[in-house]
């Protein structure tokens, strides 16, 4: 079922707040297609919630470095560019590790355009951990790890108008031109975006139309 964006911030923290009502820590994730503001949906939820932390699944690009060996530099973002099962292994501590010890997670510097080790942090007695990222719902490979470690999935929508304009603005903004920002978002940003959709049936809740 489909929400409209100003309802559903509303719908997310009322089923966070029954999730905390139960026991231990209580991990939800929000998934989406590229630009159609899963960071911002993310970001907005935990701070609805004193002291929740933040586990973007950004943090786990592989290096540049690691990037150009593989040949794969000019397709960053897509799902093989990624350290998943390193992901899978901070999701299973943050469920793990509530009221034992603090975890850190790397974080994505899009200034730098580089993942920064140790840019987050899960407090130990932290309840509510919001994680967010393009392949949550992926079934396949190290990501099918992913869902059952999940209290909630969430997939963000939005219309591919929108989503382009956003993302051709992030690409200038990250020092390409209105030309390559325009078409990297046609060549690796949309067939990305295909590969998330297919995910979409595995998510509790739909935000779209934004």
């Amino acid at each position: 079922m489909s929400y409209a964006r100003d309802s559903f911030l509303d719908l997310l923290v009322g089923d966070v707040t029954a999730l905390l009502d139960g026991p231990g820590r209580v991990v939800v994730g929000i998934t989406g297609p590229p630009g159609a503001g899963k960071s911002t949906s993310a970001l907005a939820l935990a701070t609805s919630f004193g002291g929740a932390a933040y586990l973007p699944m950004d943090g786990f690009h592989l290096s540049n470095a690691a990037l150009e060996r593989l040949g794969r530099r000019d397709r960053k973002g897509a799902i093989d560019t990624f350290d998943a099962a390193g992901y899978v292994v901070a999701l299973q501590r943050a469920a793990g590790e509530f009221g034992r010890r603090d975890v850190y997670v790397p974080a994505f510097d899009r200034s730098l355009d580089e993942p920064i080790a140790a840019g987050h942090v899960i407090p130990a007695e932290c309840r509510l951990v919001v994680t967010e990222g393009n392949y949550l719902g992926v079934p396949d490979g190290d990501w099918a790890a992913v869902r059952p470690l999940l209290n909630r999935l969430y997939y963000v929508d939005c219309s591919a108008q929108v989503r382009r304009e956003r993302l051709v603005a992030r690409h200038i903004e990250g020092g390409r031109s209105p030309q390559a920002a325009q078409a990297w978002v046609d060549e690796v940003d949309e067939p990305n975006a295909r590969v998330i959709a297919t995910t979409r049936e595995f998510c509790d809740r739909v935000l779209a139309d934004c």
